[in-house]
């Protein structure tokens, strides 16, 4: 009889305890802030990009050389720099009023 009481104490103490608890708050609040941090960065390297100056670089060597989407659907638009090489993709919303 007592070894099945010490299996169901056993079985009790597997909650998850509470700084796993903090651990997985604490992750996922440095995910948001860090996407945040990203999402900021890429806003101002298209602002730089519609601007026509290379976010790499800084020389007004930048050109858009694809578009794609079109009607309501988001508009990916990828920027090329013909000096260092640079090259990225940003996603724009179109306006779209239905």
């Amino acid at each position: 009889m007592e070894k099945y009481g010490k299996i169901e104490e056993a079985v009790k103490g597997d909650t998850i305890d509470l700084f796993s608890i903090f651990l997985i708050i604490f992750i996922f609040v440095a995910g948001i802030v860090g996407y945040s941090f990203y999402l900021k960065e890429k806003n101002v390297e298209l602002s730089k990009a519609n601007e026509g100056i290379c976010p790499k670089c800084n020389q007004k060597t930048i050109d858009l050389v694809d578009v794609r989407g079109s009607g309501c659907s988001p508009k990916i638009i990828t920027y090329r720099c013909h000096n260092c090489g640079y090259e990225n993709s940003f996603t724009e919303q179109s306006g779209c009023s239905i």
